[in-house]
């Protein structure tokens, strides 16, 4: 089935090029030159994946992702000129899913698309049913979670981090293994990115939070 991918890109010649190594590779490509109307796109079509660039007019991609993240756990890879790690963390407070540090080859970003959606795929392909433990209930099939019956929000990568340590319990799972497991071996993140989300899931866990155990030099583990 072919995939539609949002490409948000305000230097003109860089989006054609861009556009075109989607093309080729059989993609359907919405692009928008703004913030603005990249919202517009994405509340009309159907959109896959969102590659989003942060400095736009109208709309800086922070604020199209914050949007986008308020109804949709679509994958976001975003694409920036600086490599700021304080940019990076707050794009993952956001809910992006990965970083792109200009300059890139175009090849190599299509690849990570086209990674990042066999790892969606691969998820949703998952045994049907629910999985639940200490009163968190996981839809695996409709990808939600609950607690106490009331849904919880949860990113893409939110959603298949807490699901692949509910099914490790009580396994000590190192950042690395996570970062492998979770973001895909070709990920080129660090550390401090399985942080960044195990925060934001305790958050959004509330008092459920206290089954994600922190074991200091080691990593994280659910515990019952």
């Amino acid at each position: 089935m072919t995939k539609n991918i949002l490409l948000v890109e305000d230097e003109e010649k860089l989006r054609e090029i861009l556009k075109e190594y989607f093309l080729k590779e059989e993609f359907r490509v919405f692009d928008a030159p703004d913030g603005k109307k990249a919202i517009e796109i994405f509340q009309e079509e159907e959109i896959d994946l969102v590659i989003l660039d942060i400095m736009l007019p109208e709309l800086d991609g922070w604020s199209v992702c914050r949007r986008i993240r308020k109804n949709s756990d679509v994958p976001i890879i975003m694409l920036t000129a600086r490599s700021d790690d304080d940019d990076k963390l707050l794009g993952y407070e956001l809910g992006a899913d990965e970083y792109v540090t200009k300059p890139y080859s175009p090849k190599v970003l299509v690849a990570r698309a086209k990674a990042m959606l066999r790892r969606v795929e691969g998820s949703i392909g998952k045994e049907e049913g629910m999985f639940s433990l200490s009163g968190i209930h996981v839809d695996i099939l409709g990808r939600k979670v609950f607690i106490d019956d009331e849904e919880i929000i949860l990113t893409h990568k939110e959603f298949e981090l807490l699901l692949y340590l509910m099914e490790h319990k009580a396994v000590v799972l190192s950042r690395e293994t996570l970062l492998n497991q979770v973001w895909g071996y070709d990920y080129f993140g660090d550390d401090r990115t399985v942080d960044t989300h195990i925060k934001k899931l305790r958050r959004k866990l509330g008092d459920k939070a206290v089954h994600i155990r922190t074991v200091i030099r080691s990593g994280y583990k659910f515990e019952e």
